[in-house]
């Protein structure tokens, strides 16, 4: 069956620009991938271009730095991701997406610099802070996730949304609804929702997915949420929230690091919240996930202060100093955005 995309308009599918689409169209050989910690959307958009790249007749790898999450398990071929190129293929184009920076990739680029360094790389990224590293950027802020830019770039691949037996459509769809948290979050635009629509018509189970996304949790999650909830902490009138996931949290409760997921998401749900952040002590340096609210505090101007980046209201960063003085350089640094918005 053929999708006609009813709900796209001219302008949507015009937003994809014709260098990616050529450059595609020519790959043989490609390899696919995200940043490292992977999510929906990034595993979504890699599982998509290698699929669609196959349906095209070329051959794909879809790799990741870090092993898949149990909480991904229901993407159509999610067994497909590997954690290494195919030392076997000559590659002659890498897809890089959902990654504001080719750091971000992690291990895979470090053990395979050679490679990385010789053959064009695309980059397909959603991220304002992205900061242009392919021989070839398409870079789309106004999208809410990668796989809602990958959504429109089907058609102009001459690829049928609902191609491999609707596995495309199910792992975008993926994608879009963890980045836009089932389109509760202000990214989600009219067009992410006409492109939802489109995945949905292809044959995507939305309600599958956002139960399994959102509302189905192991019962050492939801332990793990209790504990770095019990620490949440205040200051500057309630305005700015944070907690704390400690080294032993996982092993307490029986917990791969993939069930912090979604921590940052309840801390955000504060009333009082102008900014939310979660640090995770990883000895000598810091890990940082924010939430700000709409209209507030700009979280990628919180975050790039200490090398990282993100969007406006969700950013993240590696602070290369163990937690004491890492926590109080973050807070001190949101303490100031805050104090210098105007009053609501």
């Amino acid at each position: 069956m053929t999708i006609s995309l009813s709900s796209l308009t001219a302008e949507d599918i015009a937003a994809v620009p014709q260098p990616v689409v050529d450059r595609l169209l020519a790959a043989r050989t490609v390899l696919a991938i995200g940043h490292e910690s992977p999510d929906s959307d990034a595993f979504g958009f890699a599982l998509a271009v290698g699929l669609a790249v196959e349906h095209l007749g070329g051959r794909a790898t879809v790799a990741s730095s870090d092993p898949v999450p149990t909480t991904y398990d229901f993407m159509p071929h999610i067994g497909r991701v590997q954690g290494d190129p195919d030392p076997d293929l000559d590659y002659d184009l890498i897809v890089v997406g959902d990654s504001g920076d080719l750091r971000r990739v992690g291990r895979v680029v470090q053990e395979h610099a050679e490679l990385f360094g010789r053959v064009p790389i695309l980059t397909i990224d959603h991220h304002a802070s992205n900061v242009g590293f392919g021989a070839l950027d398409w870079i789309d802020p106004a999208a809410a996730a990668t796989c809602e830019m990958v959504t429109l770039l089907l058609p102009r691949l001459g690829v049928p949304i609902d191609a491999a037996d609707g596995a495309i459509a199910a792992d975008l769809m993926a994608g879009l609804v963890g980045d836009t948290a089932m389109f509760q979050h202000p990214n989600a635009t009219p067009r992410t929702l006409r492109v939802a629509s489109e995945l949905r018509a292809a044959g995507a189970p939305l309600a599958d997915i956002a139960r399994l996304l959102y509302r189905s949790k192991p019962n050492a999650q939801l332990r793990l949420f209790g504990i770095v909830l019990s620490r949440l902490e205040t200051a500057a009138d309630e305005r700015l929230v944070w907690a704390t996931l400690e080294p032993d949290d996982l092993a307490a409760v029986g917990a791969g690091p993939e069930l912090s997921e979604g921590i940052i998401d309840l801390l955000a749900q504060s009333s009082s919240a102008e900014v939310a952040i979660l640090f995770r002590d990883m000895g000598d340096r810091t890990r940082i996930s924010t939430r700000t609210r709409d209209g507030g505090v700009d979280a990628i101007a919180l975050t790039s202060a200490f090398g990282g980046g993100g969007h406006p209201r969700a950013a993240g960063a590696t602070v290369m100093l163990p937690l004491e003085p890492a926590r109080a350089a973050v807070l001190a640094q949101a303490g100031r955005l805050i104090d210098a918005m105007a009053p609501r």
